[in-house]
């Protein structure tokens, strides 16, 4: 733990808690601080990123972006979970559908993530990895979402190194069962597994690329607070 700070991260040792709520967007990452967490401090704002710490029931909790892409979430994710001691890292982050029958604004568990990525490689491994996510933190999702009145909606993801994929590849992961496309979850599971920690991603659709509907940026940042209240749930649970 003798890593800190990074060139990413200005936080001391002990700046953040056990788990962090880790949003793409730093406002989002904001929105999220100043509406659900009390006494909520600045404790990363290195390239604009914007990391938290308050508590959220009594209980300390941190929110930090990661910014887009696997690359990103690698890097932030990582810091967190073997330079800062954090356990538990919940994604809460925007998808695009991929099974027809999802609609824009549910909410998606994932509980594995495909990938196009070369992430893995670095792992040497003599086969092909299944990143999953943490059951732990998925029972408590599910269990959480029940409490809320919401269906939990669980299920694989894909996530991509290719924002403006074409729809017909998409049409592929759809016959494979494959519920949305996101761009972060499956770096996210790989660290969390080679730390022995915990992650989950939990995802609000935000567009449908068959369609074209798709909410705006500010939706995105200010209006999908469903998925950020059963994470909170989570992290003091």
């Amino acid at each position: 733990m003798a890593n800190t700070p990074t060139p990413h991260n200005e936080a001391k040792l002990g700046d953040f808690a056990k788990t962090v709520l880790m949003p793409g967007d730093p406002l989002r990452a904001q929105f999220i601080a100043e509406n659900f967490l009390e006494d909520a401090k600045l404790v990363n704002n290195v390239r604009g990123i914007h990391g938290y710490t308050g508590t959220c029931k009594g209980k300390p909790v941190s929110v930090m972006a990661s910014g887009m892409g696997m690359p990103s979430m690698a890097i932030y994710s990582y810091e967190l979970f073997n330079f800062y001691d954090v356990d538990n890292i919940i994604r809460v982050g925007t998808a695009g559908v991929v099974n027809p029958a999802l609609k824009v604004r549910d909410v998606v568990f994932g509980q594995g993530a495909c990938t196009n990525s070369n992430y893995q490689l670095q792992y040497r491994l003599p086969g092909t990895y299944a990143p999953i996510c943490s059951f732990e933190l998925l029972e408590k999702a599910v269990k959480a979402a029940r409490d809320m009145g919401v269906d939990p909606i669980v299920g694989n993801l894909y996530s991509s190194d290719i924002f403006y994929d074409d729809a017909a590849s998409l049409k592929e992961w759809q016959k494979m069962g494959v519920l949305a496309t996101e761009m972060e979850a499956a770096a996210l599971y790989m660290n969390a597994a080679r730390a022995g920690k915990n992650a989950l991603a939990i995802c609000t659709i935000s567009d449908n690329p068959f369609t074209g509907e798709a909410t705006t940026p500010e939706e995105r940042q200010n209006t999908f607070t469903t998925m950020m209240k059963i994470a909170l749930e989570i992290a003091i649970a």
